[in-house]
């Protein structure tokens, strides 16, 4: 499984940039696909996870409420919405999978994207 995550860039704060992940395999619901982030000099933190199982969805405190994931099985792609973005959320952040849930680690790791909020 390839993964592909792209949409980052110098985001201001407050601002509502899209991350996107992009696999074949995302057509199919039974991916679980998480989003991860590292800044620097931090470790990596589970940002969101959806599970294929059930379509639950999982957030860190940190943006619980200002972020959303979902999916677009026609598109093979799953969505990070991240709105009124602070400059802590400066990092990259990178999309991951695996086909059991989120409570297992992630098997599949795409390329990272950076994100930095900054005016």
């Amino acid at each position: 499984v390839q993964l592909q995550a792209s949409g980052g860039g110098l985001v201001q704060p407050g601002g509502s940039p899209q991350l996107s992940c992009t696999a074949s395999e995302f057509s199919k619901d039974y991916y679980t696909i998480a989003w991860f982030r590292q800044a620097p000099g931090k470790e990596r933190e589970r940002v969101s996870c959806l599970a294929g199982t059930d379509g639950g969805r999982h957030y860190a405190d940190s943006v619980t409420g200002r972020f959303t994931t979902f999916r677009d099985n026609a598109k093979s792609t799953v969505y990070l919405q991240m709105n009124d973005l602070k400059p802590e959320d400066t990092a990259i952040y990178y999309c991951a999978a695996n086909i059991l849930s989120c409570y297992y680690d992630m098997e599949y790791w795409g390329k990272g994207t950076q994100v930095t909020v900054s005016s």
